[in-house]
């Protein structure tokens, strides 16, 4: 069906085609740009966030100024003004490199890596860890201090037996003595974690001013 086109009582002032090509042209352009901010939003929201490293607890495995992304899907997306989450792919797992709030500034993002799952016991004894009892090593971890500090100092080194609770993660950086982790405020809760970190796709020598060609690549073990 087409719209009934009445002749207007006002005189017709001719338009050139060119001002009808140009104001096409511009719409074009404005729905093009709104159709992609609302897509990087959604990716952003609910898919794929990135992160640049700002300090040096996840060293070696990243380093200041290394770029990365993270999935927010793998462990399910949060649904807007709920505390729930819908398509769930996995739950984190001992190992992985998990992007967080931190949970004592919300603020803050942190990067560490999952050592304990919920109903795991972890303890530390002099730099070693255990877990539900056996020793638990991580071949990306990293010692830069010989130094043991005594228990009753810092729980640095020595610290536990925790029991994780449940919903909640017990984090550790791989720089294990220069990480400020759960060995200092205990757990991640479930619902403060943002994401799966699986690939770094950029990183940047400050020191050399220069890129790490060869240290880009995936995170998932």
């Amino acid at each position: 069906m087409e719209d009934i086109q009445e002749p207007s009582t006002a005189a017709s002032v001719p338009v050139a085609p060119e001002v009808i090509k140009k104001k096409g042209l511009v719409r074009e352009y404005a729905e093009s740009i709104a159709i992609a901010v609302l897509l990087a939003l959604v990716i952003r929201t609910y898919l794929v966030q990135a992160f640049k490293i700002p300090s040096g607890s996840m060293e070696d495995t990243l380093v200041i100024g290394d770029h990365l992304l993270v999935s927010k899907f793998m462990y399910g997306t949060k649904v807007p003004f709920a505390d729930k989450r819908i398509l769930t792919v996995r739950d984190p797992r001992r190992g992985d490199v998990i992007v967080f709030e931190y949970p004592e500034d919300a603020s803050k993002d942190f990067i560490k890596r999952v050592i304990g799952v919920p109903g795991d016991v972890v303890e530390g004894k002099e730099k070693k860890i255990f877990v539900n009892g056996t020793l638990y090593e991580n071949p990306h971890e990293i010692h830069k201090e010989k130094e043991i500090i005594p228990k009753e100092m810092n729980p640095r080194d020595t610290f536990g037996p925790v029991t994780v609770p449940a919903d909640c993660y017990f984090v550790m950086g791989d720089n294990r003595d220069r990480s400020y982790d759960s060995r200092f405020w205990k757990f991640v809760r479930r619902d403060q974690i943002k994401g799966l970190a699986f690939i770094k796709y950029w990183s940047w020598d400050h020191d050399k001013m220069r890129p790490r060609l060869g240290n880009v690549g995936r995170l998932i073990n």
